[in-house]
């Protein structure tokens, strides 16, 4: 019963929002999020200290004014994910559009399948439900949520029109059937991991314990990784799906030195469009939890 409770409010709120009118439903997400800015320090402590690691040149105004505007990306994210069950294939150009999709039918052409790298940046649950509308379902590697009403309808809402989920508990079963029947997976790589399951690699020049397996997985498939990321344009009013030049990975034979070359030029890629679009990261994420051996916790 105390879980039904838990669930209930969450349950009416997406519920409400999905369906007043857009524009209302973005008020309404925006302002949702201000107050969680406002009512939860620890996720401006957090914020703010992982602003430091990455921008230690700006000034705490400009910090804390990208950690609002982070918030304020959050909150318009939440209202599009209430409104998907209204979206349809000929409406979803009032939402999102594409940019270099070109890269991707490239990439599905080699047959080995794609993995599209991206991360918390921007509109991320977007892009892989307009793909789905327009008849491109993806295979999502997910994080189940705690509250298992909770997860069942972030699930159905994200599945509606043919993606499909797996958690982390299935990875490398499910990536490896993935990319044996061509299939396509989107991979968010910008979180902190533990140290059995990845390597530490440079983020904004500072170690970062990054998942390794979609490296290893590219390495041993074939598979194409196509970095694709889905961004706020503030001119358009719309979200901009973008699909980048499919990478050129790194093979000289050494499996376990490729992995950590090739997972750091995954990261690389990550950094490049957070410093672009500095407003649209998941600040409030602690990414540089994991430490090498001997150096002290961040948070």
């Amino acid at each position: 019963m105390r879980d039904f409770l838990e669930f209930a409010p969450a349950a009416a709120l997406i519920n409400l929002v999905g369906i007043l009118p857009r524009p209302a439903a973005r008020a309404v997400g925006i302002g949702i999020s201000r107050l969680v800015y406002l009512v939860h320090p620890r996720f401006r402590r957090v914020g703010l200290c992982n602003l430091d690691i990455a921008f230690p040149e700006m000034s705490a105004t400009q910090k804390r004014r990208l950690l609002r505007e982070e918030f304020a990306h959050l909150g318009r994210l939440l209202a599009e994910f209430c409104l998907f069950p209204r979206y349809t294939r000929e409406n979803t150009g009032t939402v999102a559009v594409f940019d270099g999709l070109e890269n991707y039918c490239g990439a599905t052409e080699r047959g080995n399948g794609v993995l599209l790298l991206t991360a918390h940046l921007g509109g991320w649950e977007v892009g892989s439900f307009v793909q789905s509308l327009h008849g491109r379902p993806l295979c999502i590697v997910i994080r189940e949520l705690d509250n298992p009403y909770l997860n069942r309808l972030v699930d159905r809402y994200r599945t509606l029109h043919g993606n499909r989920t797996f958690g982390k508990q299935e990875f490398a079963r499910g990536l490896l059937a993935a990319m044996h029947a061509g299939q396509t997976v989107g991979l968010l790589m910008d979180t902190n991991t533990i140290t059995t399951q990845g390597v530490f690699v440079p983020f904004f020049g500072v170690p970062a314990c990054t998942a390794s397996g979609l490296a290893r997985v590219a390495l041993h498939t074939g598979a194409a990784v196509l970095p694709a990321f889905t961004i706020w344009d503030e001119a358009l009013g719309k979200y901009r799906i973008q699909f980048e030049p499919m990478l050129e990975l790194i093979r000289t034979g050494d499996d376990e030195a490729d992995a950590i070359t090739n997972t750091a030029l995954f990261t690389r890629v990550i950094e490049d469009f957070v410093r672009r679009f500095p407003g649209q990261w998941l600040w409030v994420h602690r990414r540089w939890k994991t430490r090498p051996p001997g150096d002290e916790p961040w948070y």
